[in-house]
């Protein structure tokens, strides 16, 4: 799609990665259309209910491709029963409904490229996973396994279907760095729990260049880790901000003191995923930013 200019529809527009999607797409001449809770303004948007799964199927007709990267965020709030409904269902409910939309259609999209998150893996302590690894278990893995499974009707349509295991990805504005940048700047940054618990992180820039290149590339389907070729530990990437930023990093957050704050959100924090993009270097994907530093310093 790089050479020709489509019409493609985006889910979670407004987001951290949905709004760097939308700049790069338009900026290559693309008409976007954004999914979107409120009455349509205008041609660009299509009026959608993710958390009941409704979709205004019409408004897709003539896409190339639909992208949905639509869900609550995870680490926005402590994960109370009602929020992690809420986590649930703006995801599997909403890409349900996308789907069954997508797979209506008299002429479908070529390409559904759906959100999905590395959390599928689970707790993976030093072991290195891809895609050919089984998932999880708890909260997040089988969410993630139930929000991939929601987007079979796309793919009995015969519409080629990607899903992208996103990685903590490095951005000034938004995820988790966006919260961290402001502690290391303050000085007050440090290991989180012991800090050997491997963190699978990729850089904005290529987390859309990523998405980009699984919009373009008709040969390649299912599920692609959107992390950078090497993990590295908590108190490396830790050590990495402070060189970066040049502030000292002598504050370590005790694991018992994030479990009290952050409730049973703080296992992702304190929990070990050391991912690789097999599937995405094995395509023959360039990252512009493999390395932390290289990521920090492009945030």
């Amino acid at each position: 799609m790089q050479k020709e200019r489509v019409r493609i529809a985006v889910a979670g527009a407004s987001g951290l990665i949905g709004s760097a999607l939308v700049r790069s797409l338009t900026a290559d001449g693309h008409e976007v259309v954004r999914l979107v809770r409120h009455a349509p303004r205008g041609a660009d948007e299509v009026r959608w209910d993710p958390e009941r799964g409704q979709v205004d199927a019409a408004g897709l007709t003539g896409c190339a491709a639909v992208v949905n990267l639509a869900g609550a965020g995870v680490g926005d709030r402590r994960w109370t029963e009602d929020y992690k409904r809420r986590i649930h269902d703006s995801r599997v409910h909403a890409t349900a409904g996308l789907a069954r939309a997508i797979a209506s259609l008299d002429e479908p999209p070529r390409v559904f490229v759906n959100g999905s998150a590395m959390g599928i893996y689970g707790e993976t302590g030093e072991r290195i996973v891809d895609e050919d690894s089984p998932a999880g278990t708890g909260f997040l893995p089988e969410l993630c396994v139930e929000w991939e499974a929601a987007a079979a009707p796309a793919g009995r349509a015969g519409v080629r279907t990607v899903f992208t295991r996103t990685g903590l990805v490095v951005a000034r504005d938004g995820g988790a760095w966006a919260k961290l940048f402001p502690l290391f700047r303050a000085g007050l940054g440090g290991r989180m729990g012991d800090g050997r618990q491997y963190w699978s992180f990729i850089a904005l820039h290529d987390e859309v260049a990523a998405i980009r290149w699984l919009l373009d590339r008709d040969d390649l389907s299912g599920p692609f880790n959107l992390t950078a070729p090497e993990p590295l530990t908590n108190r490396e990437i830790t050590e990495a901000m402070g060189r970066v930023l040049r502030r000292p990093t002598l504050f370590p957050v005790p694991a018992p003191v994030l479990r009290t704050v952050l409730g049973e959100m703080a296992g992702d924090v304190l929990g070990s995923a050391r991912v690789v993009p097999k599937r995405l270097l094995e395509s023959g994907f360039t990252f512009a930013f493999p390395g932390i530093e290289d990521a920090v310093r492009a945030a």
